[in-house]
Formats: C-alpha cells, sequence, structure tokens
C-alpha cells in the first residue's frame, strides 16, 4: 500500500524534510511526563516551562540535536535513604521539541520546580527577488553552403 501525504505533492518542492518531522512530533506527542507550558512572552520570543519538582539543575540536561530541543531528566537515588512510603519517583525523562530553522535558544532557568527554556524567533523578511528571463543560446554551429550552381 502506497502512502499519499502532502509533502508528496508535486507543487511541494524540497519539503521532504517535513514529514520526516512530522513523523518524530507525533512520536514524541504521547510522551506526558513532564508537563510542560508553552507562551508566547513577546512578538519574537517564547517560553517553554517544564515542571520538574524534585530535580536539581545537575539532574537535567537541555541540548539542541539537529533542530530538535531534547531536555533530559536523571535523578539519582540516595542509598542512605529507606523509605517507608514512596509515592515521589524518581524517574528519568526525555522531552524533545522540534524546531523550526532560525530559532534560537537563548537562556534557560530553574526557578521553584519549574524548568523555563527560552527562544528567539526569527523575524520573517519579505523578501522579492525577480528572476531575469534569458534567451535561449544559440549553438554555435558553423554551416557549410554548399554551390549547386554547376554553370547552366
Amino acid at each position: 500500500m502506497t502512502r499519499l501525504t502532502l509533502a508528496n505533492s508535486p507543487l511541494l518542492l524540497g519539503f521532504d524534510h517535513i514529514e520526516r518531522t512530522l513523523d518524530r512530533i507525533a512520536k514524541s506527542a504521547s510522551e506526558g511526563y513532564p508537563p510542560y507550558n508553552i507562551e508566547q512572552v513577546g512578538e519574537d520570543r517564547l517560553r517553554i516551562t517544564l515542571a520538574v519538582a524534585g530535580f536539581s539543575r545537575d539532574d537535567l540536561v537541555i541540548q539542541l540535536e539537529n533542530n530538535q530541543l531534547v531536555i533530559r531528566g536523571k535523578q539519582q537515588d540516595d542509598p542512605n535513604r529507606v523509605y517507608l512510603h514512596r509515592g515521589i519517583a524518581a524517574r528519568q525523562f526525555q522531552r524533545s521539541f522540534v524546531l523550526a530553522e532560525g530559532v534560537e535558544v537563548t537562556g534557560a532557568e530553574l526557578d521553584n520546580g519549574l524548568l523555563h527554556v527560552d527562544l528567539r524567533l526569527p523575524l520573517p523578511d519579505a523578501r522579492v527577488r525577480t528572476i531575469e528571463i534569458k534567451a535561449p543560446v544559440k549553438s554555435a554551429k558553423t554551416t557549410k553552403t554548399v554551390d549547386l550552381d554547376d554553370g547552366r
């Protein structure tokens, strides 16, 4: 069975990477932990906030991998603690966000169990370019003339 997608349209040239990006997004959409917010904090600024209660700065890693913002958290169990009841899991997580070309991560801050990651969006620049239409290039064939006059 052939899978037909919008990116396969003959009118969309060079958009193959969009299909791969959508597949990555669909895969990561099923992740539910940790919960997060995305808010617009300016004309060209976004903030991603993750609820990472119990994680310290040393437990968190933020990386950019091929236009993908990846946030990982891993807590170390304290072997000296003896739990009578453990309702707060010390589990690891990985949360990924696919970033558009040109989106820049400007900083991150951990405050009261909330990890804030700030992004700057590129402002679109309206570009208009005129393409010159050239005349076809004539080949440089040499034409040989034959004299058909045999004297009549």
